[in-house]
């Protein structure tokens, strides 16, 4: 049986070399392409909230809590109102209620400097 050797070898170990290279230039480019577009855009957001809870205001301040879903906010705590809620640390709602609270009948008040 004279079967053909490469660097001492069988050839039909080499079989696949052409599939892997493709693969490796294939990572390589992807690699490429994440380091020249900064990350391909994606960017890690951090949620309020756990997935089975919600958040809610400390009435008079700017403090904030997380409740678990099915249970009512305790005694000084109160939910955001309805399409004000923060989802994202740092989205539009979130910044928004840092400089605003809600006051005792629930009516939407500007925060003192430092409160």
């Amino acid at each position: 049986m004279n079967e053909r050797r490469i660097a001492g070898r069988p050839a039909s170990a080499y079989a696949s070399r052409p599939v892997r290279g493709r693969v490796a230039a294939a990572l390589a480019s992807a690699a490429a392409l994440v380091t020249l577009t900064g990350c391909g855009g994606w960017e890690y957001k951090e949620n309020i909230c756990g997935s089975d809870e919600y958040p809610v205001l400390s009435v008079g301040s700017t403090g904030q809590a997380c409740v678990q879903e099915g249970k009512e906010p305790d005694a000084g705590y109160t939910r955001y109102p309805e399409g004000k809620v923060p989802q994202e640390v740092g989205d539009k709602w979130d910044v928004y209620w840092d400089t605003h609270t809600l006051d005792e009948d629930g009516k939407t008040v500007k925060v003192p400097s430092g409160g």
